[in-house]
């Protein structure tokens, strides 16, 4: 079975004592991951190395940057590269979300640059797609997040893009509380992997995790996750909620 992943996003939220008490009442739910089950936390860079130590000894748990520079160093002020990330036991790294799309004007080639330079410094990257509500409304989707994956991904051989998850956002479904139904999911995530196929081949393509992120909740979680080609959510402010993230772990396919 492919990989299936629930991501936390915590976006810029929670002081560093929070975010600490956030990952231990998590923590101290034990788990008990199945080998093909992932959970991942990305969280703001000052707290990766606490993070990052809280997991040490949790199997199957990993601590994802949001964010890194496309390039490998230099006079960048402000900016966190890659080999930074590596260097600090830090292997899973959110790149593209439609919040960097969107404020910070990130383009497919710099995201493209970033797919690049997390690959080379062993991280894994989780690239997001997504369309916008006009977009959606005029029945463009499939051909507008195709579009995104062909620009970012399409320069990658067939053993590196295995080593990308990616993250399906619906851009008009984050933080607005509206969710795509169950077979507006299934039918994007679906499309996807098709996309995948028509470069790299079906068998590749099935080995991809793609992942659902837009308003996922414990309510919704477990149907959503339970469609053939959606293997987990990136969820945003329902992992600020210990009780709710740790039930849509659970709802992850067994």
């Amino acid at each position: 079975m492919r990989k299936q992943i629930a991501a936390a996003n915590w976006k810029m939220n929670l002081t560093y004592q929070q975010a600490e008490t956030l990952l231990d009442s998590i923590l101290s739910e034990k788990l008990s991951l199945e080998a093909h089950q992932q959970v991942v936390f990305s969280v703001p860079f000052p707290y990766l190395i606490m993070a990052n130590s809280e997991v040490a000894d949790q199997a199957n748990v990993a601590i994802a940057a949001q964010n890194c520079s496309d390039k490998k160093s230099g006079a960048y002020t402000g900016e966190v590269s890659a080999e930074m990330l590596q260097s600090i036991g830090i292997n899973w790294c959110v790149i593209g979300h439609s919040e960097r799309r969107e404020y910070f004007a990130e383009s497919d080639a710099t995201l493209a640059a970033k797919v690049d330079i997390c690959l080379a410094n062993g991280i894994t990257p989780i690239f997001c797609c997504g369309e916008p509500l006009p977009v959606r409304e005029a029945g463009e989707e499939n051909s507008f997040v195709q579009k995104q994956l062909e620009a970012s991904l399409f320069h990658l051989d067939a053993d590196s893009i295995q080593k990308v998850v990616i993250a399906y956002e619906p851009i008009w479904a984050i933080g607005t509380g509206k969710t795509a139904s169950t077979q507006q999911a299934q039918d994007m995530h679906q499309h996807l992997r098709s996309v995948l196929a028509s470069k790299w081949g079906s068998e590749v393509a099935d080995n991809i995790s793609i992942l659902y992120g837009g308003s996922v909740k414990a309510a919704n979680a477990a149907e959503i996750f339970g469609t053939p080609d959606v293997d987990g959510g990136l969820v945003g402010g329902a992992s600020l909620q210990g009780p709710e993230f740790v039930q849509i772990i659970q709802a992850l396919k067994k």
